[in-house]
């Protein structure tokens, strides 16, 4: 019996950065809550945007933002684990060497914080994730509690993620792709597998009660914690091989026709 679904948005169960859900899987979320099974949605986006893409039933679900950096629920956060603020200060000066191609977002519990002066980059922050932010002159000025450092590069970012960033941090942070365009930064112990058997445990629900979606590699650790375990179509080759089952992707709704099938059914 499932009482736990666990889902990644971006590429999961929407496109990338977008702002808003189908009504179908709304109405879907809606009647799995109603019969008592938990939705948790699971991004390495910040609280406030998967906040405003779940905003009809926000109240109802759990949030594991930041990549499960942040976990929150009932307007409540569960758990909060911050970067080790010597590591996020060297992250952060060595992307800044990087070419003006390239955009730097600081991560904290309360929203984030932005250098960047590119308005296209500004403005997908503001309508396409619609985060909450601050624009300041240097986010190293700010005393504020960092949980995660991203770097964004339209298109692609993945050739210096791979190649130069994720093996360069590695070994001190958490450090992945997450996307084809963002590398996150966290604390060695975020993931969101970790945040996932913390909901598990927070609820009393076990690993074969639970069901998660994901399509990169920040999902595999959801994948090896959940019984019922999919990544769409579309995933990366390391998530199809870390899941039970592949479903169709977002452009086909995967999500919503698997979860669908539990209506009623337990």
């Amino acid at each position: 019996m499932i009482k736990l679904i666990a889902s990644d948005i971006d590429g999961t169960l929407i496109k990338d950065s977008t702002p808003d859900l189908y009504p179908e899987i709304v109405r879907t979320i809606k009647a799995l809550i109603g019969q008592g099974i938990i939705f948790c949605a699971a991004s390495g986006r910040q609280y406030q945007s998967i906040k405003n893409v779940f905003r009809s039933i926000d109240e109802d679900i759990v949030f594991i933002a930041e990549n499960g950096a942040q976990i929150r629920y009932q307007g409540k956060d569960i758990s909060i684990t911050p970067m080790n603020r010597q590591y996020a200060e060297e992250i952060i000066k060595q992307l800044r060497e990087y070419d003006r191609s390239c955009d730097i977002i600081v991560s904290t519990p309360n929203g984030s914080l932005l250098e960047s002066r590119n308005k296209e980059f500004i403005d997908l922050i503001t309508y396409g994730y619609r985060n909450e932010f601050t624009l300041v002159r240097d986010v190293l000025e700010e005393d504020a509690q960092i949980i995660k450092v991203s770097i964004y590069q339209k298109e692609s970012i993945r050739e210096l993620g791979e190649g130069v960033l994720i093996p360069r941090w590695q070994d001190k942070v958490k450090a992945c792709m997450a996307g084809d365009e963002w590398v996150d930064f966290m604390d060695a112990s975020v993931d969101k597998g970790h945040a996932l058997a913390f909901v598990q445990e927070y609820f009393q629900i076990k690993k074969e009660e639970t069901m998660a979606f994901g399509d990169n590699h920040n999902d595999i650790g959801m994948m090896r914690a959940a019984g019922e375990s999919y990544a769409v179509e579309t995933a990366r080759t390391e998530v199809k091989k870390a899941a039970k089952y592949i479903c169709p992707s977002y452009l086909e709704k995967g999500v919503y026709h698997v979860v669908k099938g539990l209506i009623n059914e337990q």
